[in-house]
């Protein structure tokens, strides 16, 4: 994992979801301060990287936050990172850590057993535009 940006927080999400796919443009849009990369779930280096930080594929469900050397986050964790992160008013979605995460990931789960179903689910990974290129590995 020496290829990895030291200095970028790493995205891993379901690159067949769409709303995992509206998420990451979400993520972009706002990510004022460039934290972030993404990279497919299914996607070699997706697969590389959730073995390597030891995560049992069977239970990745939608989304991996990875800082490279020093943590990840799954499930809702990874959701209150990227809020924080996100910074402003996205930084509020931290006050949910009062939660238990047995009860936040009880949510999450839901939805995500239920995003194919409500969002819908595409075919192949969305190919990024030449504009956001730099933003997938």
């Amino acid at each position: 994992m020496q290829n990895l940006p030291k200095n970028k927080k790493i995205i891993l999400f379901d690159g067949v979801c769409n709303l995992c796919d509206g998420t990451v443009q979400f993520i972009i849009k706002h990510d004022k301060k460039d934290i972030f990369r993404f990279v497919a779930l299914q996607s070699e280096l997706g697969k590389d990287i959730y073995n390597y930080i030891g995560v049992d594929q069977n239970k990745i469900d939608s989304i991996i936050l990875y800082n490279p050397g020093v943590a990840y986050y799954y499930k809702s964790s990874a959701v209150l990172e990227i809020g924080n992160d996100l910074g402003g008013f996205y930084s509020l979605v931290s006050v949910f850590k009062i939660l238990p995460e047995k009860l936040r990931n009880y949510i999450y789960d839901y939805i995500a057993k239920n995003r194919y179903k409500w969002y819908g689910k595409k075919e192949n990974c969305m190919i990024p535009t030449p504009e956001l290129k730099a933003k997938f590995l």
